[in-house]
């Protein structure tokens, strides 16, 4: 189930920057003085959508291995400081 849901992340995360790079692409060509501006920020709104993808590869299976060691009752309680 992990890896369906890797996989759902993965082609949100294509479809995310090919209309980021597609959408930058056309501002250059209609305002070819605006580069600069327009390649900082596509740079940062790339950033963003590749986070959504390496939260969703690092943290959502080791989230879902907790919740199923929850569930199974294999979880132990933090000790007493």
């Amino acid at each position: 189930m992990i890896g369906l849901g890797i996989g759902i992340a993965a082609l949100g995360v294509a479809i995310g920057l090919g209309l980021i790079g597609y959408s930058a692409m056309q501002g250059m060509s209609r305002q070819p003085e605006a580069i600069g501006r327009l390649q900082t920020a596509m740079l940062i709104a790339l950033a963003f959508v590749e986070l959504v993808f390496l939260l969703t590869v690092f943290i959502v299976p080791s989230a879902a291995g907790s919740a199923e060691a929850t569930a199974r009752g294999t979880v132990t309680a933090p000790a007493a400081q």
